[in-house]
């Protein structure tokens, strides 16, 4: 496995003014003349994931096409299990507040922007529809742009964005067989309907994109890694537009429980990536989901978050989750283990005693149950302190299950890594992820 020759040589590049920068005499990206069609400078991206990124050539392009970086704003590189994962940074303390990063509204990729250039596929669409993804119809379309662009070669103006964006990923989509048997069936689930997103939205739609060229429409490893962009490194826009955009430079925020910036528009559509609390020298962070559900960002985006102050408790990942148990609090955000104090949330108590009364005596399930919906506290709590050893022994008996299945993910996967070896990158993440 290679690991880039920048992972901890990156060139930090920051303005030496204040100000953003002005655009250069680059040519503008709406000046670039689109193509439907073949070219001969088809796959000049090599999306091979042993791939070294070219961000000091990315840097240069970001630039050159106006997109601006406060003084002290950077780009840090760090290995990550063998790969580099490249993310900003102030050097210095930043008041609430500050424009740290600005994209033009010219730079940006837009689903919108997309379905303006391309008109509706109505086949596509309809199939989209049949297989149950008709949510994903705006990251359909900016994988299409992308796809578009890619065919360009390097005549693209985002050729040397795409050029330094990560090949390697560890989410859903990427993981092997082998991968889905060593993690939990909560997280395994998740990462499968990730995984059946791919073969739906990009996979079973080859075919139904005539503007792309033939060689492209069969290339399945590139319509994977633009799927992946698009799943892994776009936002809905903050002007309440529905628009999914990506950002180009302003996707390099990281992950945080605790974010400290956040993206805002301005009148002309133009980007700015601003502070939304005092910032002390070091990461700049968004909140990309529920940060109760480190499962869900494996699955989706392919990282642990350590973060996280609590977790998904797992409870009742094989009930059926009716109404009345929706009513009792049943969440993945509110079903919760808390990290450091080995705390319970409320809900897992209730929920509990609510089906352990279902399976004891229905009536006074239906007591309990309608105390809760009535706000009734005294006799809601009363039932608690019935039902208290009932209840912290159903609690036992799930933390012991889900012990037991670690611990036999655990070795599988020691033994798997260990006659596999670097066939199965992901591996540690995983690991890292069921200790969590």
């Amino acid at each position: 496995m290679k690991t880039s020759t920048c992972a901890f040589a990156l060139a930090i590049i920051s303005h030496v003014a204040s100000a953003f920068i002005s655009p250069s005499t680059f040519a503008p990206i709406k000046d670039v003349g689109r193509s439907f069609t073949s070219t001969q400078l088809y796959a000049t991206i090599d999306i091979d994931e042993d791939t070294s990124r070219d961000t000091a050539s990315m840097e240069e392009w970001s630039y050159a096409y106006g997109i601006g970086r406060a003084d002290g704003i950077q780009l840090v590189g760090e290995d990550v299990d063998g790969f580099l994962d490249v993310h900003v940074e102030t050097a210095q303390e930043l008041p609430a507040g500050t424009s740290v990063m600005y994209i033009p509204s010219d730079v940006i990729l837009s689903s919108n922007r997309a379905i303006a250039e391309f008109g509706r596929l109505e086949e596509a669409e309809s199939l989209l529809q049949a297989n149950g993804v008709e949510n994903e119809m705006r990251e359909f379309y900016l994988m299409l742009k992308i796809l578009v662009e890619l065919e360009k070669g390097e005549e693209s103006p985002y050729y040397h964005y795409f050029n330094g964006l990560p090949r390697f990923f560890a989410n859903g989509p990427s993981m092997t067989p082998f991968c889905y048997r060593c993690i939990p069936p909560f997280a395994a689930k998740l990462c499968q309907k990730e995984r059946v997103k791919l073969n739906h939205v990009a996979f079973g739609c080859k075919s139904r994109v005539q503007f792309l060229s033939e060689k492209t429409r069969g290339d399945s490893l590139l319509w994977e890694w633009a799927f992946q962009i698009v799943y892994t490194r776009s936002f809905e826009a903050p002007d309440g537009s529905g628009d999914l955009c990506l950002y180009p430079i302003g996707d390099m925020f990281n992950h945080a429980t605790e974010a400290n910036v956040a993206y805002e528009y301005d009148e002309a559509g133009n980007c700015y990536v601003q502070t939304t609390t005092d910032v002390a020298a070091g990461p700049l962070t968004m909140t990309y989901s529920d940060p109760t559900n480190p499962s869900y960002l494996l699955a989706r985006y392919g990282f642990l978050d350590e973060s996280s102050p609590a977790s998904f408790c797992k409870l009742g990942v094989d009930w059926h989750i009716t109404d009345e148990l929706i009513n009792m609090g049943y969440s993945t955000s509110t079903l919760l283990f808390y990290k450091d104090t080995g705390e319970v949330s409320e809900q897992v108590w209730d929920v509990l005693l609510y089906k352990y009364l279902g399976e004891e005596d229905v009536g006074r399930q239906q007591e309990f149950y309608q105390a809760h919906m009535s706000g009734d506290y005294e006799t809601k709590q009363s039932y608690h302190e019935c039902y208290y050893e009932q209840t912290r022994e159903k609690l036992l008996e799930h933390i012991d299950d889900i012990l037991g299945e670690l611990d036999g993910l655990s070795q599988k996967s020691a033994y798997g890594g260990a006659v596999a070896g670097d066939d199965h990158p992901r591996l540690p993440l995983i690991l890292r992820h069921n200790d969590f």
